[in-house]
């Protein structure tokens, strides 16, 4: 299935990719709603799931003491898969909103233009429906953490409401989008502490740099659409400087998610795992082509390794607690 999706045929939306399981599996009734939800484009959900991984594995293996189970400085599973299910409820109800805010705009947008509500295959009535629906999923995965988790969940509702408005008024819209999409790192430590403390929030403010960073490279794929339309990004109030923008803001990521481990007193051989995702991102920021599109894109989509290297690196700390008094 090949055909680019309009208001003649259906099909898949320009920048998904073609074969994928979405229109393999699922009928034709149902595709315009996995677009609106973007099941087909599964990097989002990935990029968002990370910080709440990220958060649940560091509030695990915080202040660990070598007399410590093992289990218990392993993230916890049932967290990991609620915050699995949640990333990809709530990615998909924001994008179906988002798409909702934006659909005069999409329609201007190559790229965007065979979105489903751009090309007609679903009604703005049919887009709410399936918004509330995955929001429910989302609503009933917030309601197993803590109640102090479950109110700080509630507080991100208002910057997902404000993120598709800010593209309009500030050239700052990814700061917002990093807002919104790294607030499970505040999560997964509040889901174990039922609080938080320096540690979950310079793993937050860590992730909202990552995040303009990442989505600076995404923008730049749509800069000149962007410019005729009107919408503002940091890849055009950044244009040829991206790159040492770049440096500082992934370089500012490090560094705060370094004083996060150290803060919760992280044993050494995590930051092997920092190390690794520097190392990727300077690759990022070296090759990057910002007239490139489709590099763009293939570098936005390599920051789900950035996500894996970090994970690790805390997980190898818990192990290294367990195991140390072994060697």
């Amino acid at each position: 299935m090949e055909n680019i999706q309009s208001k003649e045929a259906q099909g898949r939306v320009a920048d998904a990719p073609s074969g994928h399981w979405v229109y393999r599996v699922l009928p034709r009734r149902v595709w315009p709603y996995a677009q609106l939800a973007r099941w087909d484009r599964p990097i989002g959900w990935i990029l968002l799931l990370w910080p709440c991984w990220w958060s649940a594995a560091l509030g695990a293996v915080a202040f660990g003491r070598p007399e410590d189970p093992l289990l218990t400085l392993l993230p916890n599973p049932w967290f990991l898969f609620l915050f699995l299910v949640g990333a990809i409820a709530m990615r998909g109800a924001g994008c179906t909103y988002n798409d909702i805010v934006d659909e005069k705009i999409d329609a201007e947008v190559e790229r965007t233009r065979s979105r489903p509500l751009p090309s007609g295959q679903v009604s703005r009535k049919q887009a709410w429906a399936f918004l509330i629906a995955q929001a429910l999923v989302g609503l009933v995965v917030l309601l197993q953490f803590n109640s102090f988790s479950i109110l700080l969940g509630l507080c991100s509702l208002v910057i997902i409401a404000a993120y598709p408005f800010m593209k309009r008024i500030t050239d700052w819209p990814q700061f917002v989008l990093g807002l919104a999409f790294s607030w499970g790192a505040l999560m997964g430590w509040a889901s174990e502490f039922a609080d938080l403390e320096a540690a979950p929030i310079l793993l937050y403010i860590g992730s909202i740099m990552w995040v303009i960073g990442y989505d600076t490279i995404y923008a730049h794929q749509d800069k000149e659409d962007d410019a005729l339309v009107g919408v503002r990004s940091t890849a055009r109030l950044f244009g040829e400087n991206t790159k040492m923008w770049l440096v500082g803001l992934y370089g500012g990521a490090l560094a705060c998610f370094a004083l996060a481990f150290a803060a919760a007193e992280v044993p050494m051989p995590a930051l092997a795992g920092l190390v690794a995702a520097g190392a990727h991102m300077a690759r990022q920021i070296r090759v990057l082509n910002i007239d490139d599109p489709d590099q763009c894109l293939k570098l936005f989509k390599s920051n789900g390794t950035v996500g894996w290297l970090i994970f690790l690196g805390l997980i190898g700390g818990a192990l290294w607690i367990s195991l140390k008094p072994l060697v």
